[in-house]
């Protein structure tokens, strides 16, 4: 019969002290003199046997021990060997130890299970045989690894010949191999990050992390321990809940699942299209598509099932719903608010508020809308507007001021004409109608309303009879009328006009010409 490596009475102790659940093994090793991995073996021999504290304290020593450490299996007996797949695979699923798989296995055969030491050495054995990506331990739903591989597949434009090299985006999970793969024109952010919103809907759910590289195109500044990420990944990290944990950089070794997944991608789908030809990215796309099916669905060569199938037990259980919205591409650009409180892009003119006129914000830029971003908070959104030359003005970005000028209308400043007489009417009109556009003589109308505030209606319907009888309804005309007073003067009587040359000695006549 096998002896414990305590005394009784540490044993007696440790049970109680682990009964008490107030400390941890570690705690409970210091406190006894004991090692940690010592607490634990004592306290599974405990659950496997069913001896708890108060079982214990009735039991002598010898059955304790008997009890505790049951003695060894004949040698003509044959342990059980446990199922290395099944360990490997439920060594995947969150929070599942070597330590519970081996008490599971204990209790399912009694008698014919090794013990705990010999079946984990024979678990690490049967794993090294597997290869070095599969090795590795990753839990269900925890881990997308992505990346773009180095081959490329050319894409011919059918009207010019001119080949263009496109871009293969890879996605692996972590726990099942469950790849996607689809093509870009370019590794851009705006590619880099609508790939993953792909892979992310291809799976039908959201892991715990997202793993990167560290592309420019994704770190606005890369650094090994406290990389930045570009403001398009940050969204991406926000919309979906999906933090980001980018891949040292120049350490394949961080990420090798994907490393591994691009060459069984460049393996079994882009070796396949190389004889093919392509004359669009949707071609191609459909092409990769097709294909993925069948990667998905090939059996594994070392453990049972296939990637879609362990995707569907492993996986799929575990991932997190996507958003109801998909995230909208957005691509940025830095502005400076002009004097008119207005920003350009492409050509055309957004209003901001007037208060930032000078200042230095960002633009976010959508197919459907552009927002304008000051210190990170909005401070206006527009739809797109492709006019170029033209405006777009929201009323509560403009001053004061210029709010009251733009509530006029033309029918409104010649219905204030009217009221205040036909000459003021009239000369509101003139300035309609002899502009390019009315909008052109509104300011001068406003100068009209000033003038008649400051001089009075009947002034002012005075200076516009005489301004109209001198030909000049312009609003200088009528304010010099009105500052030097002419207007209270009487209209003089118009200066008759001949109608013909006066005779003259010195006028010569049409006689003088034959």
């Amino acid at each position: 019969m096998p002896t414990p490596r305590v005394t009784m009475s540490k044993l007696r102790h440790t049970l109680q002290l682990l009964h008490g659940g107030a400390l941890s093994t570690r705690q409970i090793g210091a406190v006894l003199g004991i090692s940690k991995s010592t607490v634990s073996e004592i306290a599974s021999y405990a659950r496997v046997a069913g001896v708890d504290w108060a079982l214990a304290q009735g039991l002598s020593d010898e059955d304790l021990q008997a009890r505790l450490y049951r003695p060894p299996v004949a040698r003509e007996s044959r342990h059980l060997e446990p199922d290395h797949v099944h360990i490997h695979r439920e060594l995947r699923r969150p929070g599942v130890t070597l330590q519970l798989l081996w008490e599971e296995y204990q209790q399912q055969h009694a008698g014919q299970a090794y013990k705990y030491s010999a079946f984990c050495e024979k678990y690490k054995a049967w794993a090294r045989r597997l290869q070095r990506s599969m090795r590795q331990s990753h839990e269900g739903g925890d881990k997308l690894f992505v990346d773009y591989a180095g081959q490329t597949v050319p894409i011919v434009d059918a009207c010019t010949g001119e080949i263009t090299p496109a871009q293969v985006f890879v996605a692996v999970l972590g726990a099942s191999n469950y790849t996607y793969a689809c093509a870009t024109l370019g590794q851009k952010a705006a590619d880099w990050v609508a790939s993953i919103i792909a892979a992310l809907e291809f799976i039908g759910g959201v892991p715990r992390l997202l793993v990167p590289d560290q592309p420019r195109a994704l770190m606005a500044r890369p650094d090994r321990y406290e990389p930045t990420a570009h403001r398009l990944l940050e969204e991406l990290s926000a919309h979906y809940g999906l933090p980001v944990m980018p891949a040292r950089p120049a350490k394949p070794r961080d990420k090798p699942k994907v490393e591994v997944a691009v060459q069984v991608v460049e393996r079994w789908i882009l070796a396949r299209l190389r004889h093919q030809t392509f004359f669009s990215l949707g071609a191609l796309n459909r092409a990769i598509a097709a294909l993925l099916v069948d990667l998905n669905q090939r059996p594994f060569k070392k453990l049972p099932g296939c990637r879609a199938s362990a995707f569907a037990e492993l996986d799929a259980p575990l991932l997190r719903a996507l958003p109801s919205v998909r995230m909208a591409i957005a691509r940025f650009k830095r502005a400076r608010v002009n004097i008119d409180y207005h920003v350009e892009l492409d050509g055309h003119y957004y209003s901001v508020p007037h208060a930032l006129v000078g200042e230095a914000v960002e633009l976010r830029i959508t197919a459907a809308a552009v927002e304008v971003l000051h210190g990170h908070k909005r401070v206006a959104a527009h739809a797109i507007n492709p006019r170029r030359g033209a405006h777009t003005t929201t009323p509560e970005h403009m001053p004061a001021s210029h709010r009251a000028h733009l509530e006029w209308t033309p029918a409104k400043l010649i219905a204030w004409g009217e009221r205040v007489g036909a000459a003021t009417a009239a000369v509101v009109r003139w300035q309609m109608e002899h502009r390019q556009h009315p909008e052109q003589g509104y300011r001068s109308c406003l100068g009209l309303m000033r003038l008649g505030r400051e001089y009075g209606a009947e002034r002012l319907e005075a200076a516009c009879a005489r301004a109209q009888s001198i030909r000049s309804p312009s609003y200088k005309s009528i304010a010099s009328i009105l500052g030097c007073g002419l207007d209270q003067r009487l209209l003089e009587a118009p200066i008759a006009v001949q109608a013909s040359l006066p005779l003259h000695e010195n006028v010569r006549g049409p006689g003088y010409y034959h």
